[in-house]
């Protein structure tokens, strides 16, 4: 508590008289343009991940960076997705997982789970259509592998309960707004985004410029696939090729 008091004492002393007309002009309304979703996991902070100012991202953040289906719960995410939608008229969002999510670890023993943290239990059964799909497609890989999958899969499960809420379909029917998957690497504070034309996670700059030639999406691929480091190419190329479109 003492460092973060230490903090507040910086900020009030340092920042606050540098950002004044900032300020002053976010004290009359926000209007930031991204709706950030991410895990609660202390090792994960969008706005340091991007390095977004205040006011530049609207953040909810979730065990799991689940997102519920519309009308399964009565939680805040909803809630709070409809209102970044339609009352801050927000274009794009991003789901981000990262690596080494606790969460994802407890969809590989729900057993457990169930009697120790019936909550997170209950919570994780929000995305259960993730843990059926490794479990299914997945079961001959390593449980650490299994972990990977979790990670790249389950954001992709999330942006499918996204598109159920009436408010997002909406816009996204009329081209307004945009949802990218991101997966963030703890280790070394790389992020990946899920190209579905490539049916790959690949580093966020490559979508935003020309395609790459063939031979250099390979490299990029390999290069920036989260473990790549600790699995073999073959593994990483498979594990973050993420889901075919139907």
């Amino acid at each position: 508590m003492k460092k973060l008091i230490s903090g507040l004492r910086q900020f009030q002393s340092t920042y606050v008289p540098s950002h004044q007309a900032m300020l002053k002009e976010l004290a009359q309304g926000q209007h930031p343009r991204v709706l950030f979703i991410a895990c609660s996991d202390s090792r994960v902070d969008p706005a340091l991940i991007t390095q977004a100012e205040i006011g530049e991202i609207f953040v909810i953040r979730n065990a799991g960076n689940i997102v519920p289906p519309y009308e399964s719960t009565n939680g805040g995410e909803g809630a709070t997705i409809e209102y970044a939608v339609h009352a801050l008229d927000i274009r794009q969002i991003i789901v981000c997982g990262h690596t080494g999510c606790g969460a994802m670890k407890g969809l590989l023993q729900l057993g457990k789970l169930e009697e120790e943290m019936p909550l997170v239990y209950n919570w994780l059964r929000h995305t259960e259509a993730t843990r059926r799909l490794v479990q299914e497609n997945y079961g001959h890989l390593e449980k650490a592998e299994r972990l990977d999958v979790l990670v790249g899969e389950n954001v992709l499960t999330q942006i499918e309960h996204l598109r159920t809420y009436p408010v997002v379909r909406s816009k996204m029917h009329r081209d307004e707004l945009s949802i990218h998957a991101w997966i963030y690497n703890i280790e070394n504070g790389e992020v990946l985004a899920y190209d579905a034309e490539r049916h790959a996670y690949v580093a966020p700059f490559s979508s935003l410029n020309a395609r790459p030639a063939a031979a250099g999406l390979a490299a990029i691929s390999q290069n920036h696939l989260p473990g790549f480091t600790r699995l073999s190419r073959s593994q990483s190329e498979r594990i973050y090729r993420g889901s075919p479109s139907k």
